[in-house]
């Protein structure tokens, strides 16, 4: 296998993947501000600051990725995945078109927010997966660490951006054109998909249609005892800890006291720390599980001090250590997996590192809530921060038990 280039911005030089970066940050930006229009939504106009009705629409919206987990995985190892990438990103431009057309016409009902949420999560449960593998396809094996973490830099860019805009949106002319906005964004990502250079892209082994397809994908993790370790990682943050438009909403909110710009100033804030996170881990060649243990264990301290904020500016600092734990984290047991599976199997292993990872949504999110709720916002906190914290324990045992953790398939090399 040719050696990588070094270099935070290598992948750049591959024109495919170029224009796909293009594309997708234009669209992450209309992602960006659909969700801060959403949380804004629900938390002020539709409810009197609800964080459980809050945490029920974040529920339903990644609720999908664990029901469905049965075919997402497979779809993404069987379909062409250029061909499955322009199904999913042209349903959710349209959703987020129709929902923008009912808040503009002043028609949104909360239970409304509640189907839409939900009918996105299962295009997105679809959209994942192969969005995560289809960058093997545009950059091979010898680049993907440096392509995740400059898609995660990507995001979060646009988090930077879509947020703020989202406030200035709100404040101008109304929550409705938030959602318009993000649905015109997916053209972008949309004409980028057409203008690849398929000649240059690198498919891999496709899967073949037959029974027992996803059983064959929780088998394959059954075997591997450091991919389960991974997914026990995610599932404690991913569950209890990613629950940040509680976090942010409840404290801007409920204890700062902040407008539509405080609140979406907090989100962009949040993502410079998310953008240097993804910047320090695409710096890395190669990724290793340590990563793993230092993103959960600054995960937890962050949210500790989040929870402890005496004001505005300190929370919003806070906010910046746990963006930048938070994208080492999870950029790590995205490049930890893919690399570590054969590529046949990735598509399934890559669904249930999302449907684990954010299915756990539906379970964290209406439990966060409540005790923001009942407890105050700074609780709420209290729970992300355990959540780090106990991943981080997790990471410990990996670490001073190799020998054990060296028989799982591919991962012996980067759990030192």
């Amino acid at each position: 296998m040719k050696a990588p280039i070094p270099g935070i911005f290598r992948s750049l030089r591959i024109f495919n993947y170029r224009i796909w970066a293009f594309g997708a940050f234009v669209s992450n930006v209309g992602t960006w501000i659909q969700r801060t229009a959403q949380d804004w939504l629900v938390f002020t106009q539709l409810t009197h600051h609800d964080a459980s009705a809050l945490g029920l629409v974040m529920a339903l919206q990644f609720a999908p990725q664990l029901l469905l987990l049965p075919w997402t995985g497979f779809a993404a190892d069987y379909f062409n995945q250029r061909k499955l990438l322009i199904a999913t990103q042209a349903a959710m431009g349209g959703l987020a078109l129709a929902l923008g057309l009912l808040t503009v016409a002043g028609l949104v009902q909360l239970w409304q927010v509640y189907v839409f949420a939900f009918l996105f999560g299962c295009a997105a449960a679809f959209d994942a997966p192969v969005r995560q593998t289809f960058v093997a396809e545009l950059v091979g094996d010898e680049d993907l660490h440096n392509a995740v973490a400059l898609n995660s830099t990507s995001f979060n860019a646009a988090q930077i951006i879509g947020p703020a805009v989202a406030g200035l949106v709100i404040a101008a002319i109304g929550t409705g054109w938030a959602f318009l906005i993000n649905g015109a964004s997916f053209v972008a990502v949309l004409l980028s998909l057409a203008f690849l250079r398929l000649a240059e892209l690198r498919p891999s082994a496709r899967a073949h249609r037959a029974k027992g397809n996803f059983i064959e994908g929780l088998r394959y993790v059954r075997e591997r005892p450091a991919l389960q370790a991974i997914l026990v990682m995610l599932c404690l943050i991913g569950t209890f800890g990613l629950n940040f438009p509680i976090f942010i909403s409840t404290m801007a909110i409920g204890i700062f006291h902040a407008d539509p710009r405080g609140y979406g100033l907090l989100s962009s804030i949040m993502a410079i720390g998310t953008m240097a996170g993804a910047l320090l881990g695409a710096g890395y060649n190669k990724p290793q599980f340590g990563l793993l243990l230092a993103g959960a264990a600054v995960f937890g301290l962050g949210c500790t001090l989040a929870a402890i904020a005496p004001g505005y500016d300190f929370f919003a600092a806070a906010l910046v250590v746990i963006g930048v734990a938070a994208l080492i984290f999870t950029n790590t047991t995205n490049s930890l997996m893919q690399l570590s599976t054969e590529p046949a199997m990735r598509g399934r292993v890559m669904a249930l590192r999302v449907g684990i990872g954010l299915g756990g949504t539906p379970i964290g999110a209406p439990i966060v809530g409540w005790v923001a709720d009942h407890f105050g916002p700074r609780w709420a906190l209290g729970v992300g921060a355990a959540s780090g914290f106990a991943a981080a324990a997790v990471a410990i045992y990996v670490l001073t038990h190799k020998a054990q953790f060296q028989r799982s398939n591919g991962t012996h090399q980067e759990a030192h």
